[in-house]
């Protein structure tokens, strides 16, 4: 009978495939990244390669765990509640820690570094914005704004935290997951107008608005970021030294890189080398073609995620795909665009390239999600066809 046939016959390779290879080369790069300036304080240059490699581990089990649930698991709605109050508490603990880099939201774990609860709740995020989403279907299509009500409500403590941190770059990732879920939960596409045409206004004015407004309601670090964002060679040795420097690494690789461990800014002229600018770092020593390939194949990975999302009739796993998709295409959207110069810079990671535990396993669930859904999908499809040929007979 189909369905006591093994789950892993329903793996999706075209996602599973991609993001081995993606944390294989984030590892190396971990290495890269770090090993110069360990070395240079006397330490193990592998120690970082080492805690990511741990966290590699913790997170390909957490992705089999996610596998091996039922969907029903997924979609009751007590449990996505359970996670996000673990979360919002989580997030509030870390205000009882010392700050980094003059922010809040790191909890210190004696022997492991830190965790951010700022990065689970994301995927936390998508997940209960997915479970009661499908769930509301009706109430969405005509009664939008009475039924996001309750959801949106539960988002003023996190949402709040990450403000107060403060961690403005999490907090605008969290907002524009909310949109994206929120537009792709079915509702009348004039919303999607209103959102657009808010979102370019509002984009224009968080632009040139900044040096009129922006001193009124923005922390000072945020406000320097818009200035140098503009032109980072007016403060040159300040707060436009990162940015530079960013410049000067897609600049060196050139084509074909400068070679692997060969990185000259890694040397102490680039602080985030390991985690903001972990891709500057790729273009430097593997050069940009290899760089566009690893793109390639974290967009392929994205895009089969995506298209599950589109082709799927099952309100949750299609809002859960396209949210899981928005998250993997937002961030890159931030990283990069901080890197270019395209936005202001904002602390957030890259995708499996960056050394981070936090944000390795978070989109390891996301993976671990990404791949329950499609074998969902395929069983369902194939259940489908037997009661289709047995109609037939």
């Amino acid at each position: 009978m189909p369905n006591k046939i093994k789950k892993r016959r329903f793996l999706d390779w075209g996602i599973l495939i991609p993001y081995l290879f993606l944390n294989i080369v984030g590892l190396m790069m971990v290495y890269s990244t770090t090993s110069y300036v360990l070395l240079e304080n006397g330490q193990n240059p592998a120690r970082q390669a080492i805690f990511q490699f741990v966290f590699w581990i913790i997170s390909l089990l957490l992705i089999f765990f996610i596998y091996k649930l039922k969907t029903n698991v997924l979609k009751n709605k007590k449990t996505t509640y359970v996670a996000l109050m673990i979360v919002c508490f989580l997030l509030l603990v870390a205000f009882a820690f010392s700050p980094v880099n003059g922010a809040y939201g790191w909890i210190q774990i004696p022997g492991m570094g830190t965790i951010q609860p700022a990065e689970f709740f994301k995927v936390v995020v998508i997940w209960f914005f997915a479970t009661t989403l499908a769930q509301q279907q009706s109430q969405v299509q005509h009664h939008f704004m009475y039924s996001i009500k309750g959801s949106l409500m539960a988002m003023i403590i996190p949402i709040g935290a990450l403000l107060f941190y403060p961690d403005f770059g999490n907090a605008a990732i969290i907002v524009l997951l909310i949109i994206v879920m929120l537009l792709a939960s079915g509702v009348n596409y004039i919303y999607t107008l209103y959102t657009g045409l808010i979102g370019f206004f509002g984009s224009i004015l968080a632009i040139f608005g900044v040096n009129a407004f922006g001193k009124y309601f923005l922390p000072s670090y945020v406000l320097s970021r818009f200035a140098v964002f503009r032109n980072p060679f007016i403060d040159e040795y300040g707060d436009g030294h990162q940015m530079i420097h960013g410049y000067y690494a897609l600049f060196n690789g050139g084509l074909f890189g400068r070679g692997l461990g060969n990185s000259i800014q890694k040397k102490g002229f680039l602080q985030f080398a390991h985690t903001d600018y972990a891709f500057a770092i790729v273009v430097e020593e593997l050069g940009l073609i290899v760089a566009i390939l690893i793109l390639g194949i974290l967009f392929y990975m994205i895009a089969r995620i995506l298209l599950i999302g589109i082709r799927s009739k099952d309100p949750f796993n299609s809002i859960m795909c396209i949210g899981i998709g928005a998250l993997f295409l937002i961030s890159i959207f931030i990283n990069l665009g901080g890197i270019t110069g395209i936005i202001p810079l904002s602390g957030i990671t890259f995708p499996f390239i960056s050394q981070g535990g936090s944000s390795l396993m978070m989109f390891s669930v996301c993976v671990g999600f990404a791949l329950n859904i499609s074998a969902d999908e395929k069983k369902k499809a194939m259940l489908y066809e037997m009661k289709q040929k047995e109609a037939e007979e």
